[in-house]
């Protein structure tokens, strides 16, 4: 799909431009090149090693209790289907040729020319989904969307857009994963978000990427008068590398944000991730809620309220475990007020878990092996509705091997 000029421009001069934080990353080291994957009506063609690691990232590999499906893998879209009423699932490739570029959405929450990752993700397109709840429209199953990298070393291109229009609902779990025998690639992904008046978006992303997987996610959302948007990501397995920073844009009257992250950091793992929420409308609210944890790896958590107007209410909370000698933790909370009449507040703590609550909970019967397990577990609740039991499973066993880093 042909682009404006000028953002062409700005793409080709970016390519040199380092990424605005955290390390940066030779995009030559990656392949361009994969297999033309085949569409799968029926998911035929997945072994059962592929559907047990699509699974841990959320992926059930069926349309029931689904209110569409998207499957990518590589270059290639592989599953795409609606399956209820008011909801349209396009790859973005389609829907650009459809709306005639999209003039409304592409490209217009994410700079072209952010960094240099921006700029290839425009310049050389694999492709992404366009997925839309239609005015009104109370889309009651949640929408299950899957990036999969199914090459060994490739760099995945996509681009997403969602909208949701007035007064609509929507739940999309996105779950994004490699092959079982791909150890390392690149992923790309440029995504836009856009929450109408008194529409209601939950996004619940799942990274469960190999150990030399680099990822470098870049979101902006829009909320509009009396929209609200939930975001939830986890982060429980061993990656390489991760910068995540969403932007988010209170534009409407009692707009609402809430960003939850719970993040593992690995030994090996560089996890650089936060988010940033401007409230720019009366009685906007947000809340940025990060519960990160390491068990030998660098893990950074980042988090900015920006209040430009009177009566906005904000939190920011940032809280880390560490429970190795080797884990590295980093949390930056920031509050900008602009205005008189805002309130915004923070809590920021990184640290071991404390032997008095240890104590306490010896007290009442349980060994000082259970009462750390307890603890963790519940620093690492992921109660969100809508995860396959599978993928719960999964959390539960993530959760108990990293008990064992205690």
């Amino acid at each position: 799909m042909p682009v404006l000029p000028e953002i062409k421009e700005a793409a080709v001069k970016s390519k040199t431009k380092k990424a605005a934080f955290g390390s940066d990353l030779d995009l030559q080291q990656f392949r361009r090149q994969a297999q033309d994957w085949s569409y799968d009506e029926q998911y035929t063609s997945f072994e059962e090693m592929e559907k047990q690691q699509l699974l841990r990232a959320g992926i059930e590999l069926t349309d029931t209790d689904h209110a569409g499906t998207f499957l990518q893998a590589d270059r290639s879209i592989m599953h795409c289907k609606t399956s209820q009423p008011g909801l349209e699932i396009l790859p973005i490739r389609e829907a650009l040729q459809k709306y005639n570029g999209l003039p409304d959405y592409y490209w217009r929450l994410v700079p072209v020319d952010a960094d240099k990752y921006t700029a290839a993700a425009e310049l050389e397109l694999d492709n992404g989904y366009f997925i839309r709840a239609l005015p009104g429209a109370r889309i009651t199953q949640p929408v299950e969307a899957c990036l999969y990298i199914r090459t060994e070393g490739l760099a995945q291109h996509v681009h997403n857009i969602v909208v949701a229009e007035p007064g609509s609902h929507l739940h999309i779990i996105t779950g994004c994963t490699t092959h079982p025998g791909v150890t390392s690639g690149l992923h790309l992904g440029i995504s836009e978000f856009y929450v109408k008046k008194g529409a209601h978006l939950t996004f619940t992303m799942v990274h469960n990427w190999a150990e030399n997987v680099h990822v470098r996610p870049r979101s902006a959302i829009i909320v509009e008068e009396g929209g609200v948007y939930l975001s939830n990501y986890i982060v429980l397995k061993p990656v390489k590398s991760v910068q995540m920073y969403p932007s988010v844009r209170l534009v409407g009257e009692g707009a609402v944000a809430r960003l939850n992250s719970v993040v593992v950091a690995h030994p090996g793992s560089e996890l650089d991730l936060g988010g940033k929420v401007v409230l720019e409308a009366p009685y906007s609210r947000a809340e940025v809620i990060a519960r990160t944890v390491t068990t030998g790896g660098t893990a950074i958590a980042r988090g900015h309220l920006i209040g430009k107007v009177p009566n906005i209410k904000a939190h920011l909370e940032c809280r880390g475990l560490i429970l190795a000698k080797q884990g590295i933790m980093y949390a930056v909370p920031e509050l900008t007020g602009e205005v008189a009449g805002v309130e915004m507040s923070h809590e920021a703590a990184v640290g071991r878990i404390a032997q008095e609550e240890i104590e306490y909970l010896m007290a009442r019967g349980l060994t000082e092996e259970e009462a750390a397990s307890t603890i963790v577990r519940g620093f690492l609740n992921v109660e969100i509705e809508g995860l396959p039991q599978a993928l719960k499973d999964d959390i539960e066993r993530t959760i108990q091997e990293t008990e064992k880093g205690l």
